[in-house]
C-alpha cells in the first residue's frame, strides 16, 4: 500500500511539471494508444507518458526510476520486438515530438524523435532532397536511424547512421545532452547503428542529398519463373550502379491496374528496382530485365514519399520478421529461396524478401558497429498475417529460410529487421569488438540498464 501510495504520489506530482498528456487504464483513448504495429504484442503500462517537449521526456524517465517502474521508449512503435511498451510500466511516448525542421542551403534537417518516415520524406520533398529511410512510410525515424537504417536510396547516399549528424537526447539520469561528434565522442560512435540502449532520442540531425528525380520499376513474374528471374536479377546487381536499389520480393499479388487478373491474390515474383534519377535512365538501365518475359508492370517517375508509401504494411497484423546476411548467393542459393517462397502465408501482406547491398553501404561510414554493411546480400522473411492458427507456420518458414541461407551466411544481423532471437544475435548486430566497446559506453551512460527493451547491450 505505501509502494502504490507512493507511485500515485510521484505522478500526481509529475502531471504537474508536465506539458504533455498522462495516460492510465481506463482513461479514454489509452487502449487505441498503447497499440503496436505487431499485433502479436498485447501490454499494458501503467503510464503512457505523451511528451511534448524534451523536460517532458527527463521529467517522465526521472519518474519512473523514482517508483522503480520498467521505462520503454516509443517513436513509431514499428519495431517487430514490441519492444516500444512494457507490462505494468512506463512508455515515454515522443509520437508528439513529430517536428521536421529543413535546412535546404546546409543539406540538413533536424527531425523530432517521435516522426515518422512520412513526416521527414513530405517536409524535404519540396526542396528536392532525400536522405536513407525506411522502405515504409510508417517506420519511426529515431528507431531506424539509431539501428543502422536500411532503405530503397541506401546504395547511393549510405545508411541512414551514416547521415546522422547530431542528436539530442534524454538520458538514464534524466539529464539532457546534445551528442556530435565535437561533443560527446563516444556516444555520437554508439548511435550509429547501438539502437535505443543509450537514452531517447528526442531528435535527429541528417544530411540530406540532391534527389531531383525518382523512378520506380515493378516488375512481376508467376511464382514459377522465380529462379530464372531471381538469377538474372542477381547478375543485374551486380554490376548495377550505386543510383540503382531495390530488391526481389516473393509476395501476393495485389489488385491493382497494372496486376494481370490471373496473378491476383497469388503468390508472384516481384523485382522493384529503384533509381535515383529520370525514367528515361532507368529505363536504359533495367533493360536486362525488361526482356524477361515479366506479365505485370509498372514503370513511373514519382516523388520519393509516394515510393516510400508504396509498400505500406497495414497495421494490425500478426508479425514475426528474421534475416540472414550473405557474401554470397550461387546457383544453389536461389533454388534454395525461390523453393522456401512457397511455405509464406498466402495470401497475406507477408513478403519473401532479397535486398542487395553494395554501392555507399559498403563504402561508406565502415568504423560504425554495422558489421552487416559488408555483406552484398540479404534474405529477409517478412512476415505478416491474421489468424492466430498461422503462427506456428509463419515462424517455420522464417527460421527454415535462415537455415537453408546458412552455408553464404557471414553471421552479422541488422536487427532492425529481427525480434527477440537471443544475445549471441544481438552480439553479432555489433560484432564482438564494437559490443565490448559499446558495452563500455553503456557503462558510462545507462550502468543501470534503464535502457534495456531493445536488442539490448548489457553494460560492461
Amino acid at each position: 500500500m505505501a509502494s502504490r501510495s507512493l507511485a500515485e504520489t510521484a505522478l500526481a506530482g509529475l502531471r504537474q511539471s508536465f506539458t504533455g498528456e498522462l495516460l492510465t487504464p481506463g482513461d479514454s483513448g489509452y487502449d487505441e494508444t498503447r497499440a503496436l504495429f505487431n499485433s502479436m504484442i498485447d501490454r499494458r503500462p501503467s503510464v503512457i507518458a505523451l511528451c511534448q517537449t524534451d523536460q517532458d521526456v527527463a521529467r517522465a524517465i526521472r519518474f519512473g526510476r523514482d517508483v522503480g517502474l520498467e521505462i520503454a521508449v516509443r517513436g513509431g512503435g514499428h519495431g517487430v520486438a514490441g519492444t516500444a511498451t512494457t507490462e505494468g510500466g512506463l512508455v515515454v511516448d515522443l509520437r508528439r515530438m513529430n517536428k521536421v525542421t529543413v535546412d535546404p542551403s546546409a543539406r540538413t534537417v533536424r527531425v523530432g524523435g517521435g516522426a515518422t518516415m512520412a513526416d521527414l520524406d513530405t517536409a524535404t520533398q519540396p526542396y528536392a532532397l532525400a536522405t536513407t529511410g525506411g522502405r515504409v512510410s510508417t517506420t519511426g525515424v529515431g528507431g531506424f536511424v539509431l539501428g543502422g537504417g536500411s532503405g530503397w536510396l541506401e546504395r547511393a547516399f549510405g545508411l541512414a547512421c551514416d547521415n546522422l549528424l547530431a542528436a539530442d537526447m534524454v538520458t538514464a539520469d534524466g539529464s539532457v545532452q546534445r551528442v556530435s561528434p565535437h561533443t560527446e565522442r563516444e556516444l555520437f560512435w554508439a548511435l550509429h547503428g547501438g539502437g535505443g540502449n543509450f537514452g531517447a532520442a528526442t531528435s535527429l540531425t541528417l544530411r540530406l542529398h540532391p534527389l531531383p528525380a525518382l523512378t520506380a520499376a515493378l516488375l512481376m513474374w508467376p511464382a514459377e519463373a522465380g529462379p530464372e528471374v531471381l538469377r538474372a536479377y542477381r547478375d543485374f546487381m551486380e554490376t548495377a550502379p550505386d543510383e540503382i536499389g531495390g530488391g526481389l520480393i516473393y509476395l501476393t499479388g495485389p489488385d491493382e491496374e497494372f496486376v494481370p487478373e490471373g496473378l491476383v491474390g497469388k503468390l508472384v515474383c516481384a523485382v522493384l528496382v529503384t533509381c535515383t534519377g529520370p525514367e528515361s535512365q532507368a529505363r536504359e538501365i533495367v533493360a536486362p530485365l525488361l526482356g524477361l518475359g515479366h506479365t505485370g508492370e509498372m514503370i513511373a517517375q514519382m516523388p520519393y514519399a509516394q515510393l516510400q508509401s508504396m509498400l505500406d504494411d497495414p497495421p494490425g497484423y500478426r508479425n514475426y520478421w528474421s534475416a540472414e546476411h550473405l557474401d554470397t548467393f550461387p546457383d544453389e542459393a536461389v533454388g534454395r529461396f525461390c523453393a522456401r517462397a512457397r511455405d509464406m502465408v498466402v495470401p497475406s501482406p507477408s513478403q519473401h524478401v532479397l535486398f542487395p547491398h553494395g554501392g555507399a553501404v559498403a563504402r561508406e561510414g565502415a568504423e560504425f558497429p554495422v558489421p552487416w554493411r559488408s555483406a552484398p546480400w540479404v534474405a529477409h522473411p517478412f512476415g505478416l498475417w491474421e489468424d492466430p492458427a498461422d503462427d506456428e507456420r509463419a515462424r517455420h518458414w522464417a527460421r527454415a529460410l535462415r537455415e537453408d541461407m546458412q552455408p553464404w551466411a557471414n553471421g552479422a544481423v541488422y536487427l532492425n529487421f529481427i525480434g527477440q532471437e537471443g544475445e549471441e544475435r544481438v552480439i553479432a548486430g555489433f560484432g564482438p569488438e564494437n559490443y565490448r566497446r559499446l558495452a563500455e559506453i553503456k557503462a558510462r551512460y545507462d550502468p543501470d540498464n534503464v535502457f534495456h527493451l531493445n536488442h539490448n547491450i548489457r553494460p560492461a
